[in-house]
């Protein structure tokens, strides 16, 4: 086996600090696996990373890339329940610690020590990636690994609908920030049985929101979301907003749309300060819900989900390429034209 490869590396905080270069070949531990990566799909927070301004610590140099899936080609000797050639995807949390409280309840995603892939060690957008086997989830073969590597997104999605949320069958639910996670909330929403489903997004968005009518949306906004908030049902607003996007004015908008005793989950990250009074919350009664990650068996509902095919990806995945294509598949999801994009580093 080579002692090098090609990896996809964010190298320092300043923006456009990612490229391809030539990394190491790691080393296992006994509770390791060396993960042979089939598919590693870009994630919001890669561009973040690429582009500079995160509000969380990077471990620099590190390889992106925490949403995938492989074929196991070495195992540790402390390994019992994978052995070499199974087919899995693996969760985030690469590191936590055990003692934790949040670990001991099985919320290790809360852990304040967690490390995740591609940012606290070293991730998947290379051939090869060590992985712990508590973090291994066996893959059906009737599930391709392009789709396999969107169970860490999926996952996300879940626990914020269907965890974290209370949506309920003829809820009428809106969706803020068309990106990928807004998405699959969508979908979610809609498997939860959400009777109106509206995804607003940017007029620039155009192309996520076509994709948002292939999902199950019933409407979709890129202009004012009161406007259509207000003609809806008894005008009070909306039983469940979701809030995909993150920045500041679109918790400003979910508060304003939500009827009162309704749900905000807020999802999508934003460091900005709030320049809004949160009063109107108040006044209405509304519970705001926060929503990070996920764990076990999420990941498992989430794969029996899709071997029952009751996740249409399709419409997700706007293109499959090599690593050598990361820069087109970065910048074209930023733009808005990629949706999802997965790199296959050994073609």
């Amino acid at each position: 086996m080579s002692t090098s490869m090609p990896g996809i590396v964010n190298y320092a905080a300043e923006p456009l600090s990612v490229e391809l270069r030539e990394v190491a070949v790691p080393d296992i531990g006994e509770d390791d696996v060396l993960l042979k990566v089939e598919a590693v799909s870009v994630c919001g927070s890669d561009l973040h990373q690429w582009l500079g301004g995160i509000s969380w610590k990077v471990n620099y140099p590190c390889i992106l890339g925490h949403e995938f899936g492989g074929h196991i080609v070495q195992t540790g000797a402390r390994v019992a329940h994978f052995q070499e050639g199974d087919r899995v995807v693996s969760e985030t949390a690469a590191v936590i610690n055990p003692d934790s409280p949040m670990t001991r309840g099985g919320l290790y995603n809360l852990d304040p020590d967690r490390l995740g892939f591609g940012y606290g060690v070293h991730g998947a957008m290379t051939q090869l990636v060590k992985v712990p086997q508590r973090c291994l989830h066996r893959v059906p073969e009737t599930l391709d690994f392009e789709k396999a590597a969107l169970t860490e997104p999926c996952s996300v999605a879940y626990n914020a609908v269907c965890k974290n949320g209370r949506v309920v069958a003829g809820d009428h639910v809106l969706i803020l920030g068309p990106g990928p996670i807004g998405l699959l909330c969508a979908m979610m929403a809609k498997a939860s049985g959400a009777g109106h489903l509206l995804v607003a997004g940017l007029p620039s968005d155009q192309q996520r929101l076509k994709t948002a009518l292939q999902l199950g949306a019933n409407t979709i906004i890129d202009g004012d979301v009161m406007e259509v908030v207000r003609n809806l049902g008894d005008g009070l607003g909306v039983d469940v907003v979701i809030d995909a996007a993150g920045v500041s004015k679109t918790l400003e908008t979910a508060i304003a749309a939500v009827r009162p005793a309704g749900q905000i989950i807020k999802v999508g990250w934003g460091p900005q300060p709030l320049q809004f009074s949160l009063d109107p919350m108040v006044q209405k009664a509304v519970t705001v819900q926060g929503s990070f990650s996920h764990n076990w068996p999420i990941w498992e509902r989430v794969l029996r989900m899709m071997d029952q095919g009751q996740l249409n990806l399709d419409p997700i995945i706007s293109k499959v390429g090599r690593l050598e294509e990361w820069e087109d598949c970065f910048e074209k999801m930023h733009t808005g034209e990629y949706v999802k994009a997965i790199l296959t580093p050994n073609p």
